[in-house]
């Protein structure tokens, strides 16, 4: 993968993160409710990647 597209990806993953975060401080869902969601999606891939 050359550098400027591994780099580009860095910053949209970086850019999508900071809109997510963004977008739930605007609506009002408490912070807790999303550091439970990617705990929760981290167990879930980490439990159907060991599975296999």
């Amino acid at each position: 993968m050359p550098l400027t597209h591994f780099l580009g990806l860095i910053a949209l993953v970086i850019f999508a993160a900071g809109l997510t975060i963004w977008l739930a401080v605007w609506t009002g869902v408490p912070f807790a409710a999303l550091a439970f969601a990617a705990l929760s999606a981290s167990v879930i891939l980490t439990w159907t990647r060991v599975s296999r």
